[in-house]
């Protein structure tokens, strides 16, 4: 069971990772968010920033999908999502080697080319 001290604490150990003050947690590479607080938003209420569930950039509608149809105990999306390559993750559900993978494959997307090389 992961929580947002463990995404923090892996966003944070990559290379060029910049936190964005916020409510939540808010991580980018390069001017690019990859892993954030999902900002839920219900109607007729306030947006509420939900700290036990991880947006993650995932690359594309085809990824995002797999994910989606493959482990919906762990992943799910929201309509303000369609069209984007995100998910949401609820860390709760997810082990600390699994999200490792997760935010670190979000960091390798959307990283500079000269950060990935480092890691390679």
């Amino acid at each position: 069971m992961a929580d947002a001290d463990d995404v923090c604490r892996l966003a944070l150990a990559l290379p060029g990772v910049e936190e964005v003050h916020s409510e939540g947690f808010d991580f980018r590479v390069g001017g690019k968010g990859f892993v954030w607080s999902y900002p839920e938003r219900r109607p007729g209420q306030p947006r509420r920033i939900r700290t036990d569930v991880a947006v993650l950039y995932v690359g594309d509608e085809a990824e995002k999908q797999a994910l989606l149809r493959g482990e919906p105990e762990l992943f799910f999306t929201a309509p303000g999502y369609d069209g984007f390559p995100l998910v949401m993750c609820r860390l709760a559900a997810v082990g600390v080697d699994r999200l490792t993978e997760l935010v670190t494959d979000a960091w390798r997307m959307r990283a500079p080319a000269e950060l990935t090389a480092e890691t390679a």
